[in-house]
């Protein structure tokens, strides 16, 4: 059988695998969503959803750093990776041995797409379209806030880094309605207090992963930028790509409700 990744890499499989090691938490989540479970051998350790699923599988490295010999011992019939979230070295050492399917996310489309594909590659195409056509009307009822509110979304501190442009989290911003200030960059750029006033942000949001930003980092975006919103976000809802989509939507659109509350006028 020959499938196509989103790397526009073809991958052959005999038959539809028993024995799959996930290197993306968002895309593990998936798999276990459409009843893979049991076939689910090998996760990272960044994998936290289901939290007592996940819990019970073999833990194969980080998602930038993998333990080739541990997959190795696992001996998977199909590894699934991400373009951005993986490491090229460690992804093409796994490809000379083991089929390797790779997804590539930029916006809601792309993620859509993954699932239908993942699940025609896992033998479970009926459940992913059930899933794609649940998330297609799920984000048919995101009202995005209008006019458009500029925003920065920051993800690191020491340095500061932000979401630039070209990616999923900038795709969900734009979704919003919420411009990001930043998209004029690459995508993850590090962003200096003197840049962030330039850029003037009405709305600052502090993402909970990778960086864990609490409650008590509000004062320090605060006097950056004393008219901006500064709120702490679940990181989870904005670049969880995979069936924690299901939660993003009422969760969004909360948050767009308490930020046109609280916005300070301009």
């Amino acid at each position: 059988m020959q499938f196509l990744d989103q790397m526009h890499r073809q991958v052959d499989l005999p038959q539809f695998p028993e024995r799959i090691v996930s290197l993306v938490p968002s895309q593990t989540e998936l798999l276990f969503h459409l009843g893979l479970g049991d076939r689910v051998v090998g996760v990272t350790r960044f994998c936290l959803h289901p939290r007592e699923e996940v819990r019970k599988k073999t833990r194969v490295g980080g998602t930038k750093q993998f333990h080739l010999e541990v997959i190795d011992q696992l001996a998977p019939d199909l590894i699934i990776g991400n373009k951005e979230e993986n490491y090229q070295e460690g992804i093409e050492a796994l490809a000379q041995k083991y089929p390797v399917w790779m997804s590539d996310i930029l916006t809601l489309e792309d993620s859509l797409q993954m699932m239908a594909w993942v699940g025609e590659i896992t033998n479970t195409a009926t459940k992913a379209q059930e899933l794609v056509s649940q998330l297609q009307e799920h984000f048919l009822q995101l009202h995005p806030i209008s006019p458009r509110i500029r925003t920065a979304y920051f993800i690191w501190r020491k340095p500061y880094m932000a979401v630039g442009g070209e990616n999923f989290i900038d795709h969900v911003l734009a979704r919003c309605g919420l411009e990001n200030v930043v998209a004029d960059m690459p995508r993850y750029p590090v962003i200096t207090p003197e840049l962030l006033q330039e850029r003037a942000p009405q709305l600052i949001l502090l993402s909970s992963e990778p960086y864990p930003f609490q409650e008590r980092h509000l004062a320090e975006f605060q006097q950056i930028c004393p008219d901006a919103l500064v709120k702490v976000v679940d990181g989870e809802m904005f670049s969880w790509y995979g069936s924690r989509l299901l939660h993003s939507v009422p969760y969004l659109q909360d948050l767009l409700r308490q930020v046109q509350q609280d916005l300070p006028p301009q």
